[in-house]
């Protein structure tokens, strides 16, 4: 077919698109294809057999496009012989439950006051809807994915943070056999947020504290944080200012000259966590991009930002 024979509405495709192969109505080339399955070899190779924990929320959570394509990053994952664990939280479904039982909720920087009420919804949603509803999607391609809470096995021993916030804790010890040996069967861990203390009293913890913990009692290849932004930016009104990769000595210092501030500081600071306890490396990558995770690992430039120990 000639380029006269296309009509005006089948010749939508840019300049653009047609350069980089896209077919009309039809995605891209073969040719293009191939290139990414050929770019994505040495990658797959690389990290054959490593774990790779995700913390998975913000919107990519909510959306329920972006958690399908979340799950089918998951599975692939694990069909090219990685080992990913998923981490998650669920601070606006719970909120959403308190609302609807008529609880209002109250925060004291930036962390939900948690009494014995507010922990049970916590633990019902975590435990019993959010961690469920991500195995339900992950097992739609096969039967892979496991839901556990950091309750079980002992996975996660937690200390209460502070008494004016009731049951919120941090986290003292991670106990990784349980995940180990799920691991080695070939199974997907999706752990929910919840750990106990010695006496068995339960705590809801931070996810991002918790996928940092994980990642470094596991030793895993990378600790990857989904978030509602595209990665560090020096600048938050630039996004050609986005680090790619920086170091935690470098971290510290954007830190103390206030380039990073505010709701970033937790973000950067369980990366550093999870590097510091053991992890290879750290990634802050936006979830609101369908496949990131595929991009950020899979693909030559990457994408996100990337944070390793660096210099001794």
């Amino acid at each position: 077919m000639s380029a006269e024979d296309l009509s005006t509405e089948d010749d939508a495709a840019s300049t653009d698109e047609i350069v980089l192969g896209a077919i009309p109505g039809r995605g891209y080339s073969p040719e293009r294809r191939t290139e990414a399955l050929i770019e994505a070899l040495p990658y797959i190779q690389q990290f054959r057999g490593a774990i790779v924990v995700v913390k998975f929320g913000g919107n990519a959570m909510v959306d329920p496009d972006l958690s399908r394509t979340f799950a089918e990053d998951i599975v692939l994952l694990r069909s090219v012989g990685l080992k990913p664990v998923v981490v998650h939280g669920g601070g606006p479904q719970i909120g959403e439950l308190l609302g609807r039982l008529g609880k209002e909720s109250e925060f004291r920087n930036g962390l939900r006051v948690t009494d014995e009420e507010t922990l049970d919804v916590a633990r019902m949603v975590l435990v019993g809807k959010v961690g469920r509803d991500i195995v339900g999607q992950i097992n739609i391609h096969g039967a892979y994915a496991v839901g556990m809470s950091g309750e079980d096995g002992g996975l996660i021993e937690a200390t209460p943070r502070d008494p004016e916030l009731g049951f919120v804790g941090d986290v003292a010890a991670v106990n990784p056999g349980i995940v180990e040996r799920l691991l080695a069967e070939e199974l997907i861990p999706v752990i929910s947020t919840i750990g106990s203390d010695k006496d068995g009293q339960a705590y809801n913890i931070n996810a991002d504290t918790v996928a940092g913990a994980i990642a470094g009692a596991l030793g895993a290849e990378k600790a990857i944080y989904l978030t509602d932004v595209p990665g560090l930016l020096t600048d938050v009104d630039d996004l050609a200012s986005l680090v790619a990769k920086a170091t935690i000595p470098e971290l510290e210092a954007f830190k103390a000259d206030g380039t990073i501030s505010g709701g970033m500081v937790p973000k950067i600071d369980a990366c550093i966590h999870a590097v510091e306890s053991g992890a290879t490396s750290a990634h802050m990558l936006d979830g609101r991009i369908p496949h990131v995770l595929l991009l950020e690992l899979f693909t030559d430039a990457g994408i996100g930002t990337m944070i390793t120990q660096g210099p001794a």
